[in-house]
């Protein structure tokens, strides 16, 4: 038996959203991003649109939460079936932060939340891994 391959994304997917807040005591986390998945050359690219810049914050703290979400993508992109082949051009739109609470962290992860969120708009959520009650 053959199993099919599927191609990552199959269509463009415009405005995926993907928030990693942690908000409990300190140290906190927040990060949000706003990202366009685009079909492209089988691998992985990324790249950055000029509104995805922030006030107040330098260029080089910003390019660091960018590579961080970058990062993040790459990683959930890695990490899936071998059924499916990514050829993506991943575009980051926009993203806000907290003041204090965003950092580096929060945005890689916020990057593997992004794929995750754009998988389930393409193929539905993720099968349920816990036992449901009867």
């Amino acid at each position: 038996m053959t199993t099919a391959t599927r191609t990552f994304p199959p269509r463009p997917l415009h405005a995926v959203k993907a928030v990693y807040a942690r908000q409990t005591s300190c140290p906190s986390s927040f990060a949000l991003a706003v990202a366009d998945f685009e079909p492209w050359a089988e691998g992985v690219e990324f790249e950055t649109a000029d509104t995805s810049t922030v006030p107040g914050w330098s260029a080089a703290e910003v390019a660091e939460l960018h590579e961080a979400f970058g990062s993040g993508v790459r990683e959930e992109l890695a990490a899936l079936d071998p059924g499916i082949t990514v050829a993506v051009a991943v575009v980051l739109r926009s993203v806000k932060v907290h003041e204090v609470d965003s950092h580096p962290l929060a945005f890689h992860r916020a990057g593997r939340i992004a794929v995750q969120n754009a998988l389930a708009e393409v193929y539905g959520p993720p099968p349920d891994s816990w036992p449901k009650p009867h």
